[in-house]
């Protein structure tokens, strides 16, 4: 029965995700939403794109393992970068009214910039949606009890969320997005008052989290771990604001304000929310201890589905499957279209205007077929990744933070950034981050730190030092 309930609100999204199609007349109506967004559409499509599967599934799995210090990236770092867009970027990229993110490092800079940090987006991209593509199959294969293995799942997961992004865009994500969060925090507040009863009460739970040490959260008066420590959190906080589908949300948005105070209270409500499976998975430690035990070592990203099937009634499992399901829906449809679109628009539309002019139907059309084929990819890296959902959503930033955030925050903010300087922070980023991954076992400075470090110095040195002849250099 549980796997009825799945199918039919599975279908009922579906559905109003092509409704939402009718809405979509040409390329700017399929990436932002011809920016027509309401405030409340904005603040949920914000909320709902973040707390995807990594919030249910990996977050609190992490917790239970290693306390609030484990977690610092996802949501303390997640959470903040959407403070941060709302407060320092959401007005001076909402005024550029630009159709993709790599329309700014074109404009402020030049085409060469555009398909470095293009690229650099679109393969960050892989390990978000891989992230919401692997729990999808985890949901499919558990509600079926077995009968549909994770792979399959996958596949079916992928294709239905393709059929009302391919044909809806931001419109059927935006509204689809609505109607998730609502399950979302229904159907989240609904098990915890479920939950809380079986594990004593909330005072309970905290005491016994307490106890075990788990609410520690800031390093030891250690270096490296201050290193690692502080690494985790920008990776996320940082490396995640050069990103499409954030800079979508701000763009979809009908005025400058919407753009602004939707990114904020959105990333504020996404922290809050964060907890509430932390606090399930804590509580399952008290209700069902060795079943934790059992999963701890083997999959701990199974312990909150488990808790659900053998301890809580048919309606309770409806609402958090419902929800759990509407996590991921509106993180891989967010997720699949943004790198789409910016492929499209950023590297193959100026490649196809060497041809000749290309009209706006077409570019729809293409970007459309872009989104087809970033899903069969993204679902083919799904399958044969060995990482945990958590992993591969944190691991996702740190190609966007070395290479991506330097230049867009200097740009936005520091007029003397130039091309070349763009140009030596992408490309001392990207060395220094790729070196100490693959010459370095256990680096004193993480990769991504260093990478930081490396792209601040290069936009410097570039700025502020001669300028070399170099064709980059003049080209705008």
């Amino acid at each position: 029965m549980l796997l009825w309930f799945v199918i039919a609100y599975w279908l009922i999204s579906v559905l109003i995700g092509l409704w939402a199609a009718s809405k979509v007349h040409n390329t700017r109506d399929f990436a932002v939403a011809g920016r027509h967004l309401p405030f409340y559409m904005v603040t949920a499509t914000v909320f709902a794109t973040w707390f995807g599967s990594e919030a249910v599934l990996g977050i609190p799995a992490t917790f239970l393992q290693s306390g609030l210090h484990g977690i610092v990236a996802d949501p303390f770092g997640s959470s903040l970068c959407l403070i941060l867009v709302g407060v320092f970027f959401a007005a001076p990229l909402y005024r550029m009214n630009l159709l993709t993110i790599g329309d700014f490092y074109k404009r402020r800079y030049t085409h060469s910039i555009e398909v470095l940090t293009t690229i650099a987006i679109i393969i960050s991209y892989l390990g978000w949606v891989g992230a919401q593509i692997n729990a999808l199959g985890l949901v499919f294969n558990i509600v079926s009890a077995g009968s549909i293995s994770k792979i399959t799942g996958m596949w079916i997961g992928s294709g239905t969320i393709l059929i009302y992004t391919v044909f809806g865009g931001m419109w059927a994500v935006a509204v689809t997005d609505l109607l998730q969060m609502i399950i979302i925090c229904l159907g989240m507040l609904f098990i915890s008052s479920q939950v809380s009863d079986m594990a004593g009460g909330v005072t309970n739970v905290f005491h016994h989290v307490a106890s075990a040490g788990k609410l520690s959260f800031w390093p030891p008066l250690d270096l490296k771990e201050i290193l690692a420590f502080t690494a985790a959190w920008m990776t996320m906080m940082f490396g995640s604001i050069p990103q499409q589908d954030v800079f979508q949300r701000v763009q979809s948005s009908k005025t400058i304000k919407i753009a602004i105070w939707g990114s904020i209270l959105g990333g504020c409500l996404y922290f809050l929310f964060a907890f509430v499976p932390i606090f399930l998975a804590s509580s399952a430690q008290i209700i069902d201890p060795e079943m934790v035990d059992r999963l701890i070592s083997s999959d701990p990203q199974l312990i909150l589905p488990t808790l659900v099937l053998d301890h809580a009634p048919l309606l309770a499992q409806v609402l958090f499957f419902g929800a759990l399901l509407s996590a991921i829906k509106s993180c891989a449809s967010a997720t699949l279209l943004a790198p789409s679109v910016t492929f499209t628009e950023n590297i193959l539309k100026p490649f196809l205007s060497r041809r000749g002019h290309i009209k706006d139907e077409h570019l729809l059309h293409w970007m459309r077929i872009v989104t087809v084929v970033f899903t069969l990819i993204v679902t083919l890296y799904a399958i044969n990744s060995k990482l945990s959902i958590f992993k591969m959503v944190e691991n996702a930033y740190q190609i966007t933070l070395v290479t991506a955030f330097i230049p867009l925050a200097c740009g936005v903010y520091w007029k003397r950034a130039t091309n070349q300087g763009a140009l030596l922070s992408i490309v001392f980023g990207l060395v220094t981050w790729l070196s100490i991954l693959i010459f370095i076992d256990d680096p004193f400075v993480p990769a991504q730190f260093a990478g930081l470090i490396a792209s601040v110095s290069g936009m410097l040195i570039g700025s502020l030092g001669p300028k070399l002849s170099l064709r980059f250099t003049t080209q705008h």
